[in-house]
């Protein structure tokens, strides 16, 4: 009965990271169109939060500019973040199970640059989307800065 009780734990321990991976199967089903009006939103925020803390007033024109010229580099942050959370949701149920070390480390960027790649193959599917090497390639250094960053954590935290 012991064992089913660790598989059981083992099984939920994975949950947070199939929950992630999840929302960003979900993001990437979005149409072009979608996917860009939720960027373009999020960008307008950014502009607008810099605007305040800098005192500026910029026109229209100008905040429309900069939401043009940030947009990419939001969407790409975006792409990173997800995938550091991934790895952190990935790595730390891996090492509860015994994984250590670089081992540890080269699963856990495996299995998230892994679900990158078909990632970027679903949205070959999906209207207004396209598949790019470029996008796994920047998932996978976002998997990489969230295992940089959930190493620290195991570090201080270790036993």
């Amino acid at each position: 009965m012991k064992i089913i009780g660790r598989i059981f734990k083992i099984i939920l321990s994975f949950l947070p990271a199939a929950c992630i991976a999840y929302m960003i199967f979900s993001f990437s089903g979005q149409t072009g169109i979608e996917s860009s009006s939720l960027s373009q939103k999020v960008t307008k925020g950014i502009v607008l939060m810099a605007e305040k803390i800098t005192n500026s007033d910029w026109s229209e024109e100008e905040i429309e500019s900069k939401i043009e010229k940030y947009e990419y580099y939001v969407r790409k942050a975006a792409h990173m973040t997800e995938y550091a959370i991934l790895a952190f949701a990935v790595m730390l149920p891996l090492r509860a199970c015994g994984i250590r070390g670089f081992g540890l480390f080269f699963l856990t960027i495996l299995i998230c640059g892994g679900f990158a790649a078909t990632d970027e193959m679903h949205q070959m599917y999906v209207s207004g989307r396209a598949a790019a090497v470029k996008d796994v390639i920047i998932d996978c250094a976002g998997a990489c800065i969230g295992c940089g960053f959930t190493g620290i954590i195991i570090r201080i935290f270790r036993k």
